[in-house]
């Protein structure tokens, strides 16, 4: 048997064999019992001791599976046995000889049923294993279909909303350039409500962007210290109107030296948030924006007396795509990313969410703030971004090269462009790009980030910057793939995401084309 291969062995032959080589080992240990004849009564004491130790120590060795356990010491024990029970000749007291014999055949019973104990407890123990084996599958099979259930949800969210996002595109270009141009009052009033529209569909899919931009990874946070009272403010003055048109009051209570550090346009982001749900779910009555002093933060709640939110879904409202009490998907509350962008956002700042909220006695969110003594910063970021389009620089004479590979949004573009006063020429594909800046000097690029084939916006404005490599660009995509977005934000292009409004697009050329002037004034200075 020695001699095949462990592989020709079934499980049950492997077992006849280690019954087979215990016995076997029960047999040498039990011949040592014949030398007890030479030996004086103290000295077989010695070797019944080590016997019994072996025998006790057979339970463990054979792990209590009864063939194996038997075929060992009952070749040990009862030869020991009856040598007991036999005595040497001419031995006093016979009865200690014959009571010793005996309490080693109930050692042997008394092994054998710990021998059953262990293996019973061996099964269970193995038996368990195979569950806990089969489980960990289970739940690494069910971690992989959930991880390729998010990774397919991205792509679907990316891909729609690029596909949204272009037509979009083309129909708020349109719409920009129809309000510049004039009208009579009926059919202002039709772009205007058409516009409106946009902007509200707009704000979904930007939802949508936030999500895919929390996900790539490229959210940059830039901490600094602003005050906190200011900020408020500010933030009372946009939504002032917005709750007085719910027949809601707004009340904001901060103290004037109140300062703090973090990104101030990430909070407003959160915070605004939870304004619009505040608004949104509060049918009458007050909502407060309070900040509170509290050891090294602020608390900054806000406090509606609206419908109220369960205990039970506390933390349910934090995932995507979770609303209450709106089954019939009414677009006019949103589509249920508002709360969990503000956990994802909360996350990224390192700031603390606390919820509190009950059935009909409205909610309470709060979030800690990083608290600091006195703000340095004379004009936050809020304030330095605010300002309209007629605030803006003219555009006038300005020269664009537009490359998308629709042409549609050519159109558009160029119809709103040209409402600017700009010069603009367009093309469909990287070659024709190349061929336009032959016959016309840019002064910016605008650029679409997906282009037909293996073609992309990044690649275009590299080669058309080998040329002019100080030459403004700007990146316009309806693509939110984490990783498209991710490319983008590597290569150091500014982005417009579509549908992008005339006031956005105005003040993003304006920017481009004075950064690359002190870039290029920077640049000639360095090699005077």
């Amino acid at each position: 048997m020695g001699s095949l291969p462990d592989a020709t062995l079934t499980p049950r032959d492997k077992l006849r064999v280690a019954v087979l080589l215990s016995g076997i080992n029960g047999l040498v240990q039990g011949a040592s019992i014949g030398f007890a004849v030479a030996l004086d009564t103290p000295e077989r004491a010695v070797q019944s001791i080590v016997l019994l130790g072996l025998c006790a120590g057979a339970v463990a060795t054979t792990g209590g599976y009864r063939p194996a356990f038997v075929a060992f010491i009952a070749p040990t024990l009862l030869p020991l046995s009856a040598m007991w029970a036999l005595g040497a000749p001419g031995v006093p007291h016979r009865w200690v000889e014959y009571s010793t014999g005996a309490l080693i055949l109930v050692f042997g019973m008394v092994l054998l049923s710990l021998a059953e104990d262990a293996f019973r407890l061996l099964k269970e123990s193995f038996h368990i294993r195979q569950e806990q084996i089969v489980l960990n599958q289970q739940l690494r099979s069910a971690l992989d279909d959930a991880e390729a259930a998010n990774r397919a949800k991205t792509r679907f969210l990316a891909s729609a909303s690029h596909d949204l996002r272009q037509p979009m595109h083309t129909i708020s270009l349109f719409s920009a350039a129809l309000t510049m141009q004039p009208l009579d009052n009926a059919t202002r009033q039709i772009a205007i409500h058409m516009d409106t529209a946009l902007q509200a569909l707009s704000v979904q899919l930007d939802a949508l962007l936030d999500v895919s931009k929390l996900d790539a990874g490229v959210v940059p946070v830039r901490k600094t210290t602003f005050s906190l009272s200011g900020f408020l403010a500010r933030l009372e003055d946009e939504y002032l109107p917005l709750a007085s048109a719910r027949g809601l009051v707004l009340a904001m209570r901060c103290p004037r030296d109140a300062s703090c550090e973090t990104d101030e346009v990430l909070l407003a982001r959160i915070l605004r948030n939870l304004l619009e749900n505040a608004i949104k779910y509060t049918p009458r009555g007050e909502i407060a924006v309070r900040a509170e002093a509290a050891a090294d933060h602020w608390v900054v709640s806000v406090e509606d007396t609206g419908i109220g939110i369960p205990e039970t879904e506390h933390q349910r409202i934090f995932e995507e795509f979770y609303q209450l009490g709106n089954p019939e998907r009414d677009r006019s509350r949103g589509l249920g990313l508002g709360l969990s962008i503000v956990r994802r956002l909360a996350e990224l700042l390192e700031l603390r969410i606390d919820i509190s909220s009950s059935p009909g006695r409205g909610t309470r969110f709060s979030v800690s703030v990083p608290r600091i003594e006195r703000a340095h910063t004379a004009l936050s970021g809020m304030a330095a971004t605010a300002g309209g389009l007629h605030s803006s620089p003219s555009l006038e004479g300005t020269r664009v090269l537009v490359l998308d590979d629709e042409e549609a949004v050519r159109r558009g573009m160029e119809t709103l462009l040209q409402a600017f006063g700009c010069q603009v020429r367009s093309a469909g594909c990287i070659a024709d790009a190349v061929e336009q800046c032959r016959s016309m000097q840019p002064d910016i690029l605008l650029v679409d980030l997906r282009l037909r084939g293996d073609e992309n916006g990044i690649a275009a404005i590299r080669q058309l910057r080998s040329t002019r490599p100080a030459l403004p660009a700007i990146l316009v995509s309806g693509d939110t793939a984490p990783d498209r977005l991710r490319d983008a934000h590597e290569a150091g292009i500014a982005m417009l995401h579509k549908p992008v409004s005339a006031e956005t697009l105005h003040r993003a050329i304006t920017h481009e084309i004075s950064s690359g002037s002190k870039r290029h004034e920077s640049e000639a200075t360095a090699h005077q």
